[in-house]
């Protein structure tokens, strides 16, 4: 990065710290006050916000108190200011992603707030609009910054015609995520990623799964029969977001393909097939005009609760066509739901389907996909193996052993690391 690029990111952030003036630092000895800063948040449904759902709730099971300071949102009953310990900051559509909110990097009347809450740690779970507030926050406050790296935002350019910004993009995540005392990754490979591109003090924060709510026992008849399966029909499921950087365009051509077989269907060689797909999001009228006709491919929205549980379980093979994600929350609830999982061939879902004993194909390659998907629908003694290693892993993947290793290293940055100074 070029000296001119250094101080053109500082000043951004020296901005935002601008609006804020300096405290005295909270007592050493203060239990975890967590302000965690976020552009995404309930009631929005993605990997991101449930993860930062469960990790508010962790800390408080452990003893700790968390305010939340994050986007409006029109869904939200608390859309905007303050409602209990959630901060809601004015904010509009990202414009190329209109489900996404952006927030302007200043607190406002939020400031006062933290001043008298007096916080013992802060962690940013975006390096934009709110994450950039929050570094301002730790600055002013003098105490330690955390962070985590949920999403390639450079990669995701690339799927919104902004490529060009894809690499002054890595020097400004990099510039974010190295002035603080820890970047959480949620596995190795993403680690080892960053770690080439130079970010520092990187430290794995991985993810868990609720075996009680993602369990084959949620399998229901009705479930399938409302997706046009019987007893003797593979269903393949989808669960996610429906964007552009989600492969999506591979699977489409996978579906195409296979549903245009003359073997596909009743009496033939291969299984009958369906395909369901439980998400929305700004590809929704892509997706559907691309199989548009089809009765096999079945378009139920995004699910929640009980109907998603249901969901997992009552499908024979789920796929994961993302090659841009740094971790398929799904992955985990589909094989604790005791599906096979065919995944994208990128870093971090080889490495959780290595342990899981998923199978992958080269990402964007929908013929490979297709065959990966009818060798397995017409392999069930396969598929059992793969269901058995799949949920042997999952089952291992505990939440609270994943947030006990996190609150741990909290305690240790709050204890011993130097903050951010003014």
């Amino acid at each position: 990065m070029t000296l001119a690029t250094e101080m053109a990111m500082a000043a951004v952030g020296d901005a935002a710290r601008a609006t804020l003036p300096p405290d005295i630092a909270p007592p050493a000895a203060a239990p975890i006050r967590l302000a965690l800063f976020s552009d995404t948040y309930t009631p929005q449904l993605n990997g991101v916000t449930r993860t930062l759902e469960r990790l508010v709730a962790a800390v408080r099971e452990r003893g700790g108190a968390v305010r939340v300071y994050t986007t409006t949102d029109p869904g939200a009953a608390d859309h905007a200011g303050a409602t209990g310990n959630t901060w809601r900051r004015p904010s509009i559509p990202f414009w190329a992603y209109p489900q996404l909110r952006i927030a302007a990097p200043i607190l406002g009347d939020a400031y006062a707030d933290l001043r008298v809450w007096r916080p013992t740690l802060v962690h940013a779970a975006t390096p934009f609009g709110m994450g950039l507030a929050g570094r301002a926050c730790a600055r002013a406050l003098r105490v330690p910054l955390v962070s985590s790296y949920h999403t390639s935002f450079s990669e995701y350019a690339k799927f919104y015609h902004m490529s060009a910004l894809s690499a002054p993009g890595w020097a400004y995540v990099r510039w974010f995520h190295n002035s603080g005392v820890r970047t959480f990754v949620p596995t190795r490979a993403v680690l080892d990623e960053l770690g080439r591109l130079r970010f520092r003090r990187l430290a794995l924060w991985g993810r868990g799964v609720d075996g009680a709510r993602f369990n084959p026992a949620f399998r229901s008849r009705a479930m399938r029969a409302g997706v046009g399966a019987d007893d003797d029909t593979v269903v393949v499921a989808y669960v996610g977001r429906l964007a552009a950087e989600k492969g999506l365009d591979a699977a489409l051509g996978a579906i195409r393909e296979i549903l245009s077989r003359p073997s596909h269907g009743a009496g033939g060689p291969q299984p009958r097939i369906v395909f369901a797909v439980a998400g929305d999001g700004p590809y929704t009228e892509h997706c559907q005009r691309a199989v548009a006709g089809e009765a096999a491919v079945r378009f139920l929205g995004p699910l929640e609760g009980r109907a998603l549980s249901e969901f997992y379980a009552s499908a024979d093979l789920f796929i994961f066509p993302s090659a841009t994600d740094t971790f398929g929350n799904v992955l985990l609830e589909a094989m604790s739901s005791g599906l096979p999982v065919i995944g994208a061939r990128s870093g971090p879902t080889r490495e959780l389907l290595a342990a899981g004993g998923g199978i992958t194909f080269t990402p964007g390659d929908a013929h490979a996909l297709a065959t990966a998907i009818l060798s397995l629908a017409a392999d069930p003694a396969r598929r059992e193996v793969m269901v058995r290693d799949g949920t042997r892993y999952a089952g291992a993947c505990s939440w609270n052993r994943i947030f006990d290793d996190l609150v741990g290293e909290y305690c240790d940055v709050i204890a011993g690391a130097e903050a951010i100074k003014p």
